[in-house]
């Protein structure tokens, strides 16, 4: 690629505030594109690397009770690691990973996963309230438009249920800075954006921050639960 390639797929950019949130576009051709690609190889390459910080998120769920919901439940590696105390429901948009994830509730006899649905995460087909908890995993950085799919996970989930995250958001220093920055304009290539600022994932007014938290290895991602405010204890605007 040539300097002025990188330039004109550099310029690819989205800004908040006057700061730089996130380059390189994404469409849901690409999502599913990238996920056709990745599905045969999934569990042997990026799950390996997110393995640490995917188990420590569902240590923290295997405290909750209720119902959960996970957005982007991929090849469902997760699966196997939730108690059985818990009802599990599973959508990705990608038929591949979720032909997977269904082998695996098949094989390991999964009874707590009762249902696994191809599901677009920016218009979810669930009604309001319907999970206590909403969890979405190494989702936000891949999907088109995060600000519309963070709305939905605050939707779907109960007054006084909680909206977990586990995802990247970009560093602006040092050698990983230097790192995310290059392979930025490739987004649409390799399916995620490497620059993503925390921002855009903090708009939804009844979603009260409770933790954030760096998981290892390396601090690569980051936890973020969220509560959701009764509708009594919802902020008033200024008038």
């Amino acid at each position: 690629m040539s300097q002025t390639d990188y330039r004109q797929r550099s310029a690819v950019l989205e800004r908040h505030q006057g700061r730089v949130v996130s380059i390189g576009r994404i469409d849901e051709s690409d999502v599913l594109d990238a996920y056709r690609r990745w599905a045969p190889v999934y569990d042997y390459t990026f799950g390996l690397v997110a393995g640490e910080s995917r188990r420590h998120a569902v240590q923290v769920l295997n405290q909750r009770q209720g119902r959960i919901l996970e957005v982007g439940v991929g090849t469902g590696l997760s699966l196997p690691d939730y108690k059985r105390h818990l009802e599990v429901v599973g959508i990705d948009l990608s038929p591949e990973m979720l032909e997977k994830a269904r082998e695996r509730v098949n094989e390991e006899k999964l009874d707590h996963v009762t249902g696994l649905h191809e599901m677009d995460a920016s218009d979810l087909k669930f009604a309001d309230g319907s999970f206590d908890i909403v969890v979405a995993m190494f989702v936000m950085t891949v999907v088109p438009d995060p600000e519309k799919v963070m709305r939905e996970l605050s939707r779907v989930v109960k007054p006084g249920g909680e909206v977990m995250l586990v995802n990247h958001f970009s560093q602006r220093e040092g050698v990983r800075g230097w790192v995310e920055r290059r392979m930025a304009p490739f987004a649409d290539k390799i399916g995620w954006r490497s620059i993503f600022d925390q921002s855009r994932v903090e708009v939804c007014d009844d979603l009260e921050l409770l933790e954030r938290k760096a998981l290892r290895p390396f601090g690569l991602f980051t936890m973020m639960r969220f509560a959701k405010r009764d509708s009594a204890r919802q902020p008033v605007a200024a008038e």
